[in-house]
């Protein structure tokens, strides 16, 4: 199937990770030029100098979320290098684990800058460029949490919802310039992330984290954890021409792991 993405040119965020690292080599090889966010710097390169050798072309930017005054001299870095974005994946860090009760308000100003205000705030100077030429896709990575709020995730489940009023909103407003705004949620992906927050878990609760994994695959339905290519592909599948008339969704790639309709 043609994904209608060549020639395209996407920003990934969080490109230096195990979910955006794979979304960017899978956008590149659709034939989209791909500009990869990281605020590790190595990170992101690793993975733009693999998508280089493939054929392909991409650039890595250093880029911390956390700090909004970067987003401009950044964008217009891509638009010199690659053109302008048509395909923006809004994939951010997650906070530590915490209990969502007694939290500082410094904490959650940090995590609120750079979990939902960065995503607002870049969605929002690539806005006009999409309208004009009539196309743009902005899929957004959140967390299952946001379905089912995961124990000690306090942070996590409550920015995170944010996002799914604002991408739900954001549909609805630019639906007939060509534009569509998804959210996709993982759930448990083999990435490092996930390895973290087993080991917490399992520190936690003083057990052995081979424990903690055997049983948290119980309890998905295809009885495994996912591979970062898998949600990758869904992703790429959003960002596509194909995905016209798929905006305003809440897409799931989880294994069945989460129970309610």
């Amino acid at each position: 199937m043609d994904l209608g993405l060549n020639g395209k040119t996407a920003l990934v965020l969080g490109a230096g990770g195990g979910l955006g690292g794979a979304i960017a080599r899978t956008l590149a090889r659709e034939g989209a030029q791909v500009a990869l966010a990281d605020i590790d710097l190595a990170a992101a390169r690793a993975v733009a100098d693999e998508i280089n050798a493939s054929g392909a072309k991409a650039i890595a930017l250093q880029w911390d979320l956390g700090d909004l005054a970067v987003i401009e001299p950044n964008i217009l870095h891509i638009e010199s290098e690659l053109g302008p974005v048509d395909v923006l994946v809004n994939n951010t860090g997650g906070p530590p684990p915490t209990p969502v009760a007694g939290q500082s308000s410094a904490l959650w100003s940090k995590h609120f800058q750079s979990m939902v205000m960065s995503v607002i705030a870049i969605t929002d100077r690539v806005l006009p460029g999409m309208r004009e030429r009539r196309f743009g896709r902005i899929v957004t990575s959140t967390s299952s949490g946001v379905v089912a709020p995961i124990a000690n995730l306090g942070l996590s489940n409550a920015l995170r919802m944010t996002l799914l009023g604002w991408s739900k909103t954001l549909a609805r407003e630019v639906g007939r310039d060509g534009i569509t705004s998804n959210i996709v949620l993982p759930g448990r992906v083999a990435t490092a992330r996930i390895q973290f927050l087993d080991e917490q878990k399992a520190q936690r609760e003083g057990r052995a984290v081979e424990e903690v994994s055997r049983e948290s695959t119980a309890a998905i339905p295809v009885g495994r954890y996912g591979d970062p290519q898998e949600y990758a592909d869904v992703v790429a599948f959003l960002a596509s021409s194909r995905a016209s008339y798929v905006t305003g969704s809440v897409v799931r790639v989880d294994g069945g792991l989460l129970a309610n309709v």
